[in-house]
């Protein structure tokens, strides 16, 4: 009886730690998923159509941002965003955006509106919604923006940082540690990622009740 108890005890303790583990989202190491989502640009598959990771054939990663239309903090790195996107795309490591905001809580980030401000900022990305915020829920998203940054190995895609952009939310002239450029350009060098996460600054994503 005791050692039924006792494995009882360790079941239930397993089966906490995987769901803290899931609820808190993807760390360096973890395997990402790929996702199906609208697009508010011509980027990928085209406007309106549905975009996913895969359709990026000769990817050897990708650059997952959450961000959205109405956070300052997204608009202060959406010239950012741009640049990286321009610069790395050719690497092998597209940008791919990601609105995950309710627009009952944000109506600022509907789905018209993201394509207005994809038009306005000539956004070279895909830039997606995910309506359903299950994506955003999966990769453990807490603000926009907040980056991701995936390996291909194989068939899967390995998370190699998280976290904020660089370390100037407001002013990129003042900007004098990019985190993120730094681990893309220790993984084009193949070369140890020296810091692997930072903490995300910006708007708290918007739930849905």
């Amino acid at each position: 009886m005791k050692t039924l108890m006792v494995c009882l005890l360790l079941g239930a303790a397993s089966m906490l730690s995987f769901k803290t583990d899931s609820a808190n989202g993807y760390e360096p190491g973890d395997t990402a998923i790929d996702f199906s989502l609208k697009n508010a640009t011509d980027n990928i598959n085209g406007l309106g159509k549905n975009a996913s990771l895969k359709d990026y054939k000769d990817a050897k990663g990708y650059i997952v941002v959450f961000t959205c239309n109405h956070c300052p903090f997204s608009v202060a790195y959406e010239d950012r965003l741009i640049a990286l996107h321009n610069k790395y795309a050719t690497k092998g490591y597209p940008l791919v955006a990601i609105n995950p905001n309710d627009i009952k809580k944000q109506p600022a980030d509907s789905y018209d509106n993201m394509v207005e401000r994809a038009k306005e900022k000539k956004f070279p990305f895909a830039y997606l919604y995910d309506n359903t915020q299950a994506i955003a829920l999966a990769y453990g998203a807490k603000r926009t923006p907040h980056v991701f940054l995936l390996k291909k190995e194989g068939a899967k895609n390995i998370v190699k940082f998280t976290g904020a952009i660089d370390d100037n939310s407001w002013n990129e002239e003042a900007v004098k540690t990019k985190y993120l450029e730094n681990a893309l350009d220790a993984l084009l060098g193949n070369e140890p990622i020296q810091k692997k996460t930072a903490k995300a600054v910006g708007c708290t994503i918007k739930w849905a009740n």
